[in-house]
């Protein structure tokens, strides 16, 4: 009782302070009694809108959780309501608070980045930078993405070795891709910076839609080439055209060939709501985005806005047009098309269709959106009867949501290393796994190397710990700890929890003589599973992937070493030399390959060092020309 008169209180004096803000466009942000950011949002009129949250009138259950938990609130005056957009898109990415837009797989979705310089080449990448890289997307998976940087390289014949050019221009042998016509060959010299440069310019038209656009451009280069007598650059032209106009062949059209849009609706009906984005590229349907939007935001459609932001924010691959299907009004066409110009400088047309085609592309993405909502539902159904089964199984007290599990591997004595996944709603976080190298251990003591990983991760936890801890996925508190290994394991996870004062559930995954999952283990004794099937795989899974992901990255840690041992047996190289060689040269197969001047030119190798490393990779051979 006296605890709801208190939440009566707080929620009173919130509304005078709510009751003076200025009728001005800005940004909120709401803050726990930790001091925490729990919710950041913008507003047209910041006094209408912040005091709405504490006013005794009818809300969401989500949405009342939320303002129960506030304790203060500021706010940042802003010019407009762009700027305001703006801000919130920014301070959401940088704090990531708990009731804002919740993404399934937020970073899961791929871009095609051409990266910076002379000689660029289209790469698959997850994050986007201000790196001087041009990127397009995002894409909905990376099946699409391979299969378009694929088509482009092939194309246009761009390389797809890891040579640095200019620099390594002319001091390779062209590899097999330049003998069978696949690359056009950027080491050989014979490639001029205006050839490259109209290659990438086709590639950057194609990938926002434009495949006439590059058919016009390169005819009209190869007419000029043929004029020069350059008749080699002109066949290169006249290549890629026959390859444009096959992959023309390969679309379907959609539309007037002409027609190039986007169209994104929000479906706001049950527990998830999703934004699903259309792009239609040269008349076709070229690709497919939903975003899942958790019901713990209390304003459904200004998230799908921030979204969209976010969506668009550093992408090349601008929606000449773009359509607002249901959930959107006028205002948020208004207010997307404002953004739309503040981050590329000209006008996007984006509008609310009421009829004809552009209404019913309009409806065709809100049928994605209801659909994608309907399908994230249904997966977090099944999840959530999962993890209540795991918690029955286990006797826990709390549904387990963040679980993480732990597994050693090893190379005999070395490279000790323990790998941590987690999942999250019963699906894999990869964005949260970390990998430990273990220190403190010689030989090959398991247990030991298990005490000290958590040792490193748990104490993360204390408070002492809490303002040091630059990764942020750290400060999450596992509902549930899984170690992979019988009871000797798991009583090392049980020590850690008691000598940290930590109360988190722990439990061993116990495999079989053929190192195959047999049961749960805890204090209390061994938990079989394998009447529960839906349970049983789901501890398969996570077993596997823990091993998987341990196995790799002391096998990459082990790849490392010998590199450098290679190299660290040449009489005057050290590890700082041998690191600097294999990043000069991309690879020990590159250091073998270069000539003494060439290792002399790395900063920190003298003449010396050059002549002993080639000497060493060209045992009898004469001092190569460079």
């Amino acid at each position: 009782m006296a605890n709801t008169v208190q939440k009566d209180e707080k929620k009173k004096q919130l509304l005078v302070a709510a009751n003076e803000l200025p009728y001005s466009p800005g940004v909120y942000i709401m803050h726990d009694r930790e001091g925490k950011i729990i919710y950041v949002g913008k507003a047209l009129h910041l006094k209408d809108r912040v005091s709405q949250y504490f006013r005794d009138t009818e809300k969401n259950p989500k949405t009342e959780k939320m303002v129960s938990c506030v304790d203060y609130f500021e706010c940042i005056v802003c010019e407009s309501e762009i700027e305001a957009l703006t801000l919130e898109n920014n301070l959401i990415k940088k704090h990531t608070p708990k009731y804002n837009i919740k993404l399934k797989d937020a970073k899961s979705y791929p871009y095609i980045k051409l990266t910076a310089g002379d000689y660029p080449v289209p790469i698959m990448t997850r994050n986007r930078k201000s790196d001087g890289g041009r990127y397009f997307g995002p894409f909905s998976g990376t099946g699409a993405v391979y299969s378009i940087i694929n088509l482009l390289t092939r194309t246009f014949g761009l390389p797809t070795c890891r040579h640095r050019f200019p620099e390594e221009i002319g001091k390779i042998r062209p590899c097999i891709y330049y003998g069978m016509g696949r690359c056009c060959g950027v080491c050989t010299g014979k490639v001029s910076k205006e050839e490259y440069a109209l290659k990438i310019a086709g590639v950057s038209e194609l990938l926002k839609g434009g495949v006439s656009g590059v058919r016009r451009l390169l005819e009209e280069k190869m007419t000029e080439y043929a004029e020069a007598e350059r008749f080699e650059s002109a066949a290169v032209c006249r290549d890629t055209i026959a390859a444009l106009e096959k992959l023309s062949d390969r679309q379907k059209a959609a539309a007037d060939p002409s027609v190039s849009r986007d169209a994104a609706a929000v479906s706001i009906d049950g527990e998830l709501c999703a934004l699903s984005v259309l792009r239609i590229r040269g008349g076709a349907l070229t690709d497919k985005i939903d975003y899942i939007i958790d019901r713990t935001v209390p304003d459904i459609t200004s998230a799908a806005v921030c979204l969209l932001a976010e969506h668009y924010r550093s992408s090349e691959d601008l929606p000449p047009e773009l359509l607002l299907g249901g959930g959107f009004s006028e205002n948020d066409a208004s207010l997307i098309s404002d953004y739309l110009l503040s981050i590329s400088g000209h006008r996007h047309p984006v509008s609310v269709p009421k009829k004809g085609e552009k209404k019913k592309l309009c409806e065709m993405a809100a049928e994605n959106a209801r659909l994608a909502a309907e399908r994230e539902a249904n997966s977090a159904e099944k999840s959530d009867l999962l993890a209540v089964k795991l918690a029955s199984v286990l006797g826990l007290e709390v549904v387990p949501d963040r679980i993480e599990a732990y597994d050693i591997s090893n190379i005999g004595s070395e490279h000790i290393t323990a790998g941590m996944i987690v999942t999250e709603g019963g699906s894999f976080k990869k964005s949260d796994y970390r990998y430990f190298g273990i220190k403190s251990i010689e030989g090959t003591d398991d247990y030991g190397a298990m005490r000290e990983a958590l040792t490193r991760r748990l104490s993360k936890l204390l408070p002492a710990e809490d303002e040091a801890v630059a990764d942020s996925s750290f400060r999450s508190v596992p509902d549930l700890l899984l170690i992979d290994g019988g009871r000797q394991h798991l009583e090392v996870a049980l020590e850690v929890l008691d000598s940290l004062g930590l109360d988190i559930p722990a439990a061993g995954m116990v495999k079989d003589g053929e190192h195959r999952t047999r049961a749960l283990v805890t204090a209390e004794g061994e938990c079989d599973i394998a009447a529960e099937r839906d349970l049983f795989v789901f501890i398969y899974r996570i077993q596997e992937e823990i091993h998987r992901y341990t196995v790799s990255r002391m096998t990459a840690a082990k790849r490392k070493t010998v590199r450098h041992s290679s190299l660290e047996k040449i009489k005057g190289i050290g590890e700082a030399k041998a690191a600097a060689l294999l990043k000069a040269f991309d690879g020990l197969s590159g250091v073998k390959q270069a000539g003494i001047s060439e290792l002399a030119a790395v900063k920190g190798i003298s003449g010396k060092d050059a002549e002993n490393i080639f000497r060493a990779y060209h045992s009898g051979a004469d001092e190569r020309e460079d």
